[in-house]
């Protein structure tokens, strides 16, 4: 055993011994419970990022935890592997996507391996592989046949130069991000799945999750946006008959019916189209509006438009005439494309009103008082209804009900339940994703592939260059033959959206190696996953759609599970130092913080820094999530190299707790490495005399025969406090509060240095008498509990040390240390002494001590007759078990 801590030999060493055992490779194994753990899988973009570590080391530590606790862990690994930054990074280095792809799965895939992470690489998929997006393919096929997937036209961005849909990041102010050309909005035919059919189930659902953070299915709630309502229609002529066209809205607030003032349609809206066929102007606006964003969050933000057509609707209870305004901030795919607006009880209608001076009528007004006439800003509070016909008086929730029996009544409206969530489209017009297996053929039409024909392969070869989806401009892919009347044909060359992939690959992890289905029985023994750890940033459309995608194939008989993921943990970002200088051009340019001398005051806190390179003042930004565009990442390949996969561990799960933002610091980097390198070195200096220990007990860990053990009071609290941060950390464990298991590590180690230190005279380590073999047994039992509670954070130097110091067996097939509840027991126990509240020392009293015995210690302890000083005592305060309080 080397005296020097040498984390890169002892961690090589440890890992092939892995290996060669296939440590961590398992299979389904019903004689024992099952735990999954699954972290979100990365996508292959070129390295690590402390991000990765963090998310990775979490699933690591619960999933070794867990073995140690009895259970059969699979941890599984793959890459998330299309998308649009392949195809960046393809036209970037004229290189195709595939190449690029494979060649950062090799790399990552060893940065993995480096950390020492017990996954079972038996199992590992690449959702670019065909016999991984096979199943997608086949599966799109049989929702296709139940209706769950359908053809209709969608908006997307268009840029004209390219002849390229772009996606919504690659818009920057309007213009294509790669030609600059102002981006237009077209309809295009495009795949969607219907997930709103199972709105009301996922939405339900979030009940069953106990084990999801309740922020997390608060997001889910509020996107799946189920919203109770009426449906109102607005007559397009003053004497409407059953039966006749309307325009139809949704709202939540019928209740202000007789407050609407004019109806605001979509630029895209039949009606909009109709008015703009006969005003330029009007045209102008819609193509305009063809220019703005496609999604709420741009639409919230982007400056409010609108113009009015000419045309008017009918309000269904006044029968007065309503203006139709088309408006940028209403969107032809959410309803009908038309909202009432009611400026007096809504900010959007107020601030759009108070724009084009449109009438503002206010119709509610609070219960226990009158409105402020003309309103200053819209009142969307609840209240009592006035200026409202029959309505007068009622509370706004009795309106709104009897608001929806009148107009089903009348035939123009009528109650309804409508969901903010819309069908999840699918079709990316782009070259790296998986092909949907639809032929088009001029006789048959759209003709799904057969299944005999899985997978229509992807061409991995194609370098695009940004104008348009290569696979158009590939006859070798886009011409065949169609399935039904073999005469030539075209293949559908729009590619699947990438949450696809990984909206099932949780389940594909049980069976990989099955080619001849997409799922098999085994997943029925593993799933649903008992743990899945990943960013809150996924909380809502990568965990939704996987919700969707289990019940679908629930629904078809491939799946036993309603949910597939039973416990959830958003780990917090890790955060670093930003440092920037403005160029000469106005661009900002940002630097690695290792470019830096920093600057830091008394307290360490960063003020600031000069750039290494010319030593002139750079501007600080103070700490933000690591990424590449700022710059401030830090490799975990260069801590691994300096100090090994173990400290870049123990760093990550003793900075704080796995929830929380980590902030970056090289010191704290520094902290664990000398941690582990005093662990190190104490069992070093002791190694022989618990090998020796080993030898005798035949390497066991537990359960031993101490003699007499009462009469060295030193071995006693030692195991004691040991055995006391050993419940802690089992506790902590338990509720992934790694920071202060670190703790109770480190803990464990100081009271290990206080039972050595106590121990005999150096003189007589070789004594054999029976006080020394009690010392070398409880240092035998601390060193095993030590080693155990940090194995599954630092796996590597608790395998070594194990092994070296001759415990039974492996380390990661060792159980979790028991807590010997008898150490804990204590005949004494140490108390705080104060003199008028103020704390003066302590004293150790029997557990079983009366008041009156407490009092006289205290009368007689040396730092009691110190600050008494002769003066009379008034009284003396016991608080049983805690403090003895001397008033003067």
């Amino acid at each position: 055993m080397n005296p020097q801590y040498q984390p890169a030999e002892i961690e090589q060493q440890v890992q092939q011994d892995w290996t060669n055992a296939r440590a961590f490779n398992v299979i389904e194994d019903r004689s024992k419970p099952k735990y999954y753990c699954l972290s979100m899988f990365p996508y292959p973009s070129g390295k690590l990022h402390m991000g990765h570590v963090r998310n990775y080391t979490i699933g690591d530590v619960l999933s070794r935890f867990h073995r140690m606790r009895g259970f059969n862990v699979l941890q599984p690994m793959g890459w998330d592997a299309f998308g649009l930054p392949a195809e960046n990074a393809a036209m970037k280095n004229k290189v195709a996507p595939a190449k690029w792809t494979y060649d950062n799965i090799e790399y990552m895939k060893q940065q993995l391996q480096s950390l020492g992470f017990a996954i079972d690489w038996e199992r590992e998929l690449a959702t670019c592989r065909a016999d991984y997006y096979k199943w997608n393919q086949w599966f799109f096929l049989r929702m296709l046949e139940k209706g769950l997937v359908y053809l209709k036209t969608g908006k997307v961005n268009w840029d004209p130069v390219d002849q390229t849909v772009l996606a919504n990041e690659q818009v920057i102010d309007g213009r294509g991000w790669r030609t600059g050309a102002l981006v237009e909005k077209r309809e295009i035919p495009m795949y969607y799945m219907n997930i709103t059919k199972y709105a009301d189930e996922l939405l339900q659902a979030l009940d069953t999750l106990p084990g999801w953070p309740e922020r997390v299915k608060t997001m889910q709630a509020n996107w799946i946006g189920k919203s109770e309502g009426c449906e109102i229609h607005f007559p397009y002529n003053a004497e409407h008959k059953p039966g006749d066209p309307v325009l139809k809205v949704f709202t939540t607030r019928a209740d202000t019916l007789y407050g609407a003032t004019y109806v605001a349609v979509a630029p895209e809206h039949p009606l909009a189209l109709k008015a703009a066929a006969t005003n330029s102007t009007l045209a102008a606006f819609i193509e305009e509006c063809k220019r703005g964003g496609v999604t709420e969050a741009e639409l919230a933000t982007q400056e409010k438009k609108g113009m009015d057509t000419g045309l008017f609707v009918y309000h269904p209870l006044t029968n007065k005439p309503l203006a139709v305004w088309t408006a940028n901030y209403v969107l032809m795919g959410y309803g009908e494309g038309a909202v009432m607006a009611v400026p007096a009880h809504d900010e959007r209608d107020f601030e759009f009103s108070t724009k084009y001076g449109l009438p503002i009528k206010a119709v509610v007004k609070p219960k226990d008082s009158e409105l402020a006439l003309p309103l200053k800003e819209a009142f969307v509070d609840y209240g009592i209804c006035f200026d409202s016909d029959d309505f007068d008086g009622r509370t706004t929730e009795e309106a709104k009900h009897k608001m929806g029996v009148v107009l089903k009544a009348l035939q123009l409206g009528d109650l309804r339940t409508t969901y903010r969530l819309r069908d999840w489209g699918i079709s990316r017009q782009r070259y790296w994703g998986c092909p949907v297996p639809i032929v088009h053929c001029d006789a048959c039409g759209a003709v799904p592939v057969p299944d005999d024909q899985l997978p229509v392969k992807l061409p991995d070869n194609l370098v695009p260059d940004g104008s348009g989806n290569p696979l158009l401009k590939t006859p070798a892919f886009l011409n065949t033959e169609c399935p039904k009347c073999n005469k030539p044909a075209r293949r559908e060359t729009d590619t699947m959206d990438t949450f696809v992939d990984s909206s099932w690959y949780y389940l594909r992890f049980a069976c990989a190696d099955n080619d001849q289905a997409m799922v098999d029985e085994r997943v029925n023994y593993w799933l649903p996953v008992d743990q899945y750890i990943g960013g809150i940033e996924h909380a809502i459309l990568h965990l939704l759609y996987s919700r969707f995608w289990t019940k679908v194939m629930r629904d078809l008989g491939l799946v036993k599970i309603d949910e597939p993921f039973a416990k959830l943990l958003t780990q917090g970002m890790v955060l670093n130092d930003i440092f920037s200088r403005k160029g000469e051009t106005g661009g900002i340019e940002y630097y690695n913080p290792a470019e830096i001398d920093i600057e830091h005051d008394a307290q360490g806190r960063t003020l600031g820094g000069k750039l290494k390179a010319d030593g002139k003042t750079v501007d600080y930004g103070g700490m933000g999530t690591m990424s590449k565009s700022k710059m401030n990442g830090v490799d975990p390949q260069a801590i691994i190299n300096e100090y090994g996969a173990d400290t870049a561990r123990l760093f990550m799960m003793f900075t704080s707790p796995p929830e929380q933002s980590l902030e970056w610091s090289d010191a704290g980097v520094g902290g664990a490495y000398r941690f582990l390198r005093r662990v190190w070195t104490r069992i070093y200096n002791n190694s022989i005399f618990i090998q020796g220990v080993s030898d005798e007990c035949g390497g066991r860990y537990q359960d031993y025969k101490y003699i007499d053990l009462e009469k060295l009071p030193h071995l006693v609290t030692a195991r004691r406090d040991v055995h006391a941060a050993l419940r802690q950390a089992t506790y902590d464990m338990e509720h992934q509060q790694f920071n202060t298991v670190v703790s109770a590590a480190m803990k464990i180690y100081n009271c290990l240095l206080v039972s050595i230190e106590k121990s005999i005279e150096p003189l007589d380590l070789f004594s054999t008498g029976w006080k020394r073999r009690q010392e070398r047994r409880v240092q035998h039992e601390l060193i095993s509990i030590l080693l155990r509670v940090l194995a599954p954070i630092t796996p590597h130097i608790a395998s070594y040390l194990w092994k070296e110091l001759k415990f039974a067996g492996n380390i990661i097939d060792a159980p979790w240390p028991n807590v010997d509840e008898a150490a804990l027991v204590q005949d004494e126990i140490e108390i705080v002494v104060q003199v008028n509240g103020k704390l003066r020392g302590n004293m150790t009293v029997a557990k079983d001590a009366t008041r009156e015995a407490i009092e006289t210690l205290a009368r007689n302890h040396p730092n009691i007759e110190k600050f008494v000083a002769g003066q009379s005592i008034k009284k003396i305060i016991v608080v049983p078990g805690r403090l003895v309080n001397v008033v003067v």
